[in-house]
């Protein structure tokens, strides 16, 4: 599968690229789904992946929508590959992890926008600029979106509009996005004509 390619958007819209493998004295990569697509391409790019996978740490979980390629992860051969049963897990993980991250740690995410942004937010609350984190945007491209009026988190948002799924309210999902709350904005649809909702149509998949 080929890396997502999404239609221009406004400027804070998060743009993605292509792994690739870059010297260090570690390489902690984070992904899920499809991702693992994108962390075997990696690898298959890299001068002496034996290695690089001698100092790689691997975290992984199924996606949104099921997809679960661990086997390959597994396969790889990493110094260490860890499977987690949720994206929460993951991050809990990830959080012990960062813990013993050293200067000189390649970092690289992969796989759904909603796994990106939460792993890329708490490697960002060490030091880490978002420009240092690599990222490639593989499989489902259901959103995370944050209701901008109770500030509620809905995960995994495949229509637009759609009801939040903590206040109730209606939302037209923005292409505006939040790093630090790893999000897309949700606004009220219908806050001028009440009850004037548009059939949702999906447009996340």
């Amino acid at each position: 599968m080929t890396k997502t390619e999404f239609p221009p958007s406004i400027r804070s819209r998060p743009v993605y690229g292509e792994l690739e493998p870059r010297a260090g004295i570690f390489h902690l990569i984070v992904a899920d789904g499809e991702g693992a697509d994108a962390v075997i391409a990696l690898f298959a790019k890299a001068a002496d992946a034996a290695s690089m996978l001698a100092k790689s740490h691997i975290l992984y979980t199924a996606g949104p929508n099921g997809t679960d390629e661990w086997d390959r992860i597994a396969a790889l051969g990493a110094a260490q590959a860890q499977k987690a049963a949720s994206v929460p897990t993951l991050l809990f993980r990830l959080a012990r992890v960062l813990q013993d991250v050293q200067m000189g740690t390649q970092i690289y995410l992969t796989g759904t926008e909603g796994l990106m942004g939460q792993a890329e937010r708490d490697i960002m609350a060490l030091g880490f600029p978002h420009s240092d984190i690599q990222k490639e945007h593989r499989g489902s491209t259901v959103r995370r979106v944050q209701c901008v009026h109770c500030k509620g988190v809905t995960e995994n948002v495949r229509t637009d509009p759609f009801q939040c799924s903590h206040c109730g309210l209606h939302l037209f999902v923005r292409d505006h996005y939040s790093r630090r709350l790893a999000a897309f904005q949700g606004v009220n649809i219908d806050a001028e004509d009440r009850g004037q909702v548009p059939p949702p149509v999906e447009r996340f998949r």
